[in-house]
């Protein structure tokens, strides 16, 4: 193979144009004997980390680039048919410094020059070229275009004006030949102008995709992004196929009359020298008052936080807290996580002052004392037999995952405050991908195609659903698409595309939760775009900006909480009475049978009907009975349902796989629900430590054959050195081998199940309040409305219809009945409903139709609004018919229309608003009074 790399190459993140696969790419890259590969998308960075991983574990050298858009003029200017095209400028990141102005540029492009497509101009790049080698680009590019349009002095003065601001070395004049019209004639003149210029001269390929025979899928690709058939004359096309990555021979054969183009493509990849730091941490500088630490100020409120959670504790729970809490804090203190411990606790504490909803917690992190004492998390690791090290242990060097639920209607305060504390500029959302899976793969392929909505639709829904179910899972599974692929070569087609196009990333987007927190603005850190919501946004995803050591949280948003705090306000207006959810007993009789009832609409986690049937027959009478229903209802450990069912109610003898385990598997009848009952098997047989067993527990489901070999062996051992006999610690390793697989996170499921318990228990005892608020936090869904509305009349709870006269926006509690919510009334929005309160507060009940249209402000109030509203019957309480107030409506809101006219323009009506609604032939106040 003749010496080349590849510098113009744009892979699946130049979404729905580019169709080559980062890590196929770096495969072939190898196959094909290159030394190094660039990565160049279309304005954006969002693979650059991916792509590094990937070259560098298969010994190819990762460039990091950019093919960036230059605005015509300023990237300020948005005048149509004047801004709407721009050019084209391959960059690759020679330096770290190189790479710091890359994505300084990319960022800028998005979040000052938007306009169609995120642009650069010549001012910014003059500022930011240091580090950064240019390719004067494609047939779009600047200099490339002036030479086509014959316009030789532009291109001289480009060129030059590239070469004074990169620098002679570090710009290079780009040449290409894909076979299109005019392109040897336009290298020629390229060729001239770097001559004449003393330029430098590269050959590169603008790759799209991988090979030759992808040309197709690509097109179809295309058709996809601009929403076009394959069959449009008028499309976006390429027109050749030789938009791949080409071998060096192919190269050599191309431009071998040019070979220092080629030549030149070994010596830039020489000169990019930036590698990623994986080993940094960007944490921002926690909130320490001054005279401590961040050591010590966490030691504070933890030792404060203990005095709170326990407050009169026995002496061996006050020695047994002392130790678990110290081990904590020494592993965190000594993995130098204190910071990120207080970062958080500082956000929360906020929720806490503001009376915003925090969820119990989420996931390993309920297994901390840390954070229990630091009130992160809010259900007691003790008590529950929570392991701190299945969340965080010596062995494990990255910052563990605390992911916090809020109240989903305050849960932008709390990044509000994140935002103030930190910066506008170290603080920003995070970017997600969607991809095309099996069945949209096959409708966007179709409509490419130009087959009819029916023909592609009759071949989606043959593709199984479930998660992760890809096309040749689907032809495996579903005999019938396999019959359709067989019997007609359309539908072979169609399903061939479709495979070469799934996966692919269709869109970014922002992640539903994630939040970026640094320690010094982000635009120097990690490539920045803007949401259609105007929101600053990283255009890396979470996993990748946890590889370079940036701090990610979860913020999410649970409806659950803001249904908790709605029923508890409900409950505190009409009965007076003051509950707090975090201090009910959680060994309620009147709970539990409700649940053994299937008494469960509403519940949290306990709705579907799987495990409304689950908790029938499981009958649960305790806490721990909840936590393992949560666990037990997943695909994996639904395998052991029966047998805990029936240790739960002694239709079997539950049996231990040896004595010393016992106490550990007890609560759960025998059966290994828990990855902690894993680990706690590990250290009590075999003697392992936590940190350990936490090793074993990622070991099993990693499922190395190696490190499985290593891990028996000392498991076996561990246990024989215990005195179990080696046949037994064999037959307890596979046990646990099996179980592991299938184990459910207990710090994750206990949490679930308090929530699923408070939840129950207001439904249990304030159950008017609780399906009030149910209904409220589901008002912009017609269906689950309805659902919630018959199940109270199941349950003997009359559901009033909206009424002008007593309905608030939300469901509200109205002498142990429920009034039905404005916001559910469909066609009524937000602001109709404010001007219907604030009329009705100003002015007393409305008296009649005409009565409403005057008061109520017209410009927030349409005619469909007012139809919706007496439909609904939400005048039905005034007297008359619902046809007579329709047949009356148009002349009633036309005279209030006209006369709320009069009185903004200063003028007063001649006749009185009463006279007004007369003058108009409509039904009057006395009319329904």
């Amino acid at each position: 193979m003749r010496d080349f790399v590849h510098l113009h190459v744009h892979t699946e993140y130049s979404l729905l144009d580019g169709h080559a696969r980062i890590g196929p790419l770096a495969e072939q890259a190898r196959a094909l004997g290159m030394p190094a590969l660039a990565i160049t998308d279309h304005g954006v960075m969002y693979g650059a980390v991916d792509f590094y991983r990937a070259c560098s574990q298969v010994g190819v050298k990762p460039i990091i680039g950019c093919e960036v858009y230059v605005a015509r003029r300023t990237r300020h200017d948005r005048t149509p048919k004047v801004d709407d095209d721009s050019f084209h400028l391959t960059l690759l990141a020679a330096s770290p410094k190189g790479y710091r102005n890359l994505i300084s540029l990319c960022s800028a492009g998005h979040l000052e020059g938007f306009y169609y497509k995120p642009r650069v101009d010549h001012e910014i790049l003059a500022a930011h070229a240091e580090g950064l080698i240019a390719l004067s680009g494609c047939l779009s590019g600047e200099v490339a275009e002036h030479l086509f349009r014959d316009q030789p002095g532009k291109a001289n003065e480009t060129a030059a004006f590239y070469r004074d601001i990169f620098g002679p070395e570090n710009f290079y004049i780009e040449v290409q030949d894909q076979g299109l019209k005019g392109q040897r004639q336009l290298n020629a003149g390229l060729v001239s102008l770097a001559r004449d210029l003393g330029l430098g001269l590269v050959a590169t390929n603008d790759c799209h995709y991988m090979e030759r025979e992808d040309a197709q899928a690509h097109d179809v690709v295309l058709c996809i992004q601009t929403l076009k058939s394959i069959n449009d004359p008028d499309r976006l096309r390429f027109g050749t196929d030789e938009f791949y990555l080409k071998s060096g021979d192919e190269m050599w054969s191309l431009f071998g009359e040019i070979p220092e183009s080629l030549a030149n493509t070994m010596v830039i990849a020489e000169k990019c020298r930036f590698d990623f730091e994986f080993g940094q941490v960007h944490l921002p500088k926690a909130p320490v008052p001054e005279g401590y630490t961040n050591e010590s100020f966490l030691d504070k409120l933890c030792r404060q936080g203990l005095d709170r959670r326990y407050p009169d504790p026995s002496p061996e729970l006050r020695e047994l807290l002392e130790e678990r809490l110290d081990t904590e804090l020494r592993v965190i203190k000594d993995l130098g996580f204190a910071g990120y411990f207080l970062i958080v606790w500082d956000f929360i504490d906020f929720a806490h002052r503001e009376k915003i909803p925090v969820g119990p917690g989420r996931g390993s992190v309920t297994g901390s004392l840390v954070a229990y004492c630091l009130g992160i998390t809010n259900i007691d690791p003790i008590r529950h037999n929570l392991i701190f090290e299945r969340f965080l242990n010596p062995h494990r060097r990255e910052f563990p995952d605390i992911d916090i639920d809020f109240c989903d209607k305050k849960r932008d305060r709390v990044i509000d405050y994140v935002v103030r504390r930190y910066g506008k500029d170290k603080v920003a959302q995070i970017a997600t991908f969607g991809t095309m899976a099996a069945r949209a793969a096959i409708r966007d392929v179709g409509r490419a195609l130009d087959m009819t909505f029916g023909e592609v639709d009759r071949i989606a829904k043959l593709v199984p659903f479930g998660p992760g179910v890809s096309l040749d899972k689907a032809l495996e599974q579903s005999p019938e698409l396999a019959q359709a692929a067989a019997a007609d070569a359309r539908v072979r087609q169609l399903l061939d595309l479709a495979r070469k196009v799934e996966g692919l990333p269709r869109h970014a987007s922002v992640h539903a939760a994630g939040v970026v927190i640094s320690d010094e603005p982000l635009a120097g850190l990690v490539p920045l775009q803007r949401s259609p919501e105007d929101a600053v946004v990283t255009q890396f995803s979470m996993d990748v900006l946890a590889q370079l050591g940036l701090l990610k949280m979860d913020f999410l948003g649970l409806r659950t909480l803001s249904v908790i705090e709605e029923a508890v306000k409900a409950i505190a207006e009409t009965r007076g009475e003051l509950v707090n959810v975090d201090d009910i007993p959680l060994d309620d009789p009147a709970v539990y049978e409700m649940l053994s009832r299937g008494n469960t609409a509403g519940v949290f986690q306990f709705e579907t009907s799987g495990l409304t049937d689950l908790l029938r027959r499981l009958r649960p009478d305790v806490f721990e009975d909840l936590v393992a229903a949560v666990a037990l209802f997943r695909p994996g450990p639904m395998a052991m349902l029966d047998d805990f069912i029936d240790g739960r109610h002694g239709r079997k003898t539950v049996e231990y796989p040896h004595p010393s385990v016992e106490g550990v598997l007890r609560e759960t009848y025998g059966v290994m629900i828990y990855q902690e009952q894993v680990m706690q098997v590990a250290g009590l047989l075999a003697g392992f430590s936590m940190g350990e067993a936490d090793n074993l527990r990622v070991a099993f489901k990693k499922k190395s054959p190696e490190v499985m070999a290593d891990q028996r062996e000392k498991f076996v051992s561990g246990a024989v050195a215990r005195g179990v006999d080696r046949r037994t610690a064999d037959d307890v390793f596979e046990m646990i081998s099996r179980f592991a697989g299938y184990g459910f996170n207990k710090s994750h499921s206990a949490p679930y199940a308090l929530v699923a318990y408070q939840t129950a228990w207001l439904k249990a005892h304030y159950p008017v309040e609780f399906m009030a608020a149910s209904l409220t936090s589901v008002m912009d869904s017609s269906d689950r409305v309805a659902f919630y509305v018959e199940e109270c009349r199941r349950a003997g709870i009359e559901v009033l219809p909206p009424d002008v006269n007593q309905s608030r926006a939300r469901f509200t509690v109205v002498e142990g009945r429920i009034r039905f919510g404005l916001a559910a009334v469909k066609n009524l929005g937000l602001g109709a409903i404010e001007g219907i309160e604030a009329a009705r507060d100003e002015g007393g009940p409305f008296r009649s139709l005409y009565d409403f249209c005057r008061r109520v402000d017209t410009r927030l109030l349409n005619k469909r609004a007012a139809e919706s509203l007496v439909k609904a019957g939400a005048f039905d309480s005034l007297g008359g018919h619902r046809g007579q107030y329709l047949l009356a409506l148009d002349r009633d809101l036309e005279a209030a229309q006209r006369q709320q006219r009069l009185e903004r323009e200063g003028q007063l009506s001649l006749f009185g608003a009463g006279s007004a609604g007369l003058g108009g032939g409509v039904p009057h106040a006395t009319a329904y009074e």
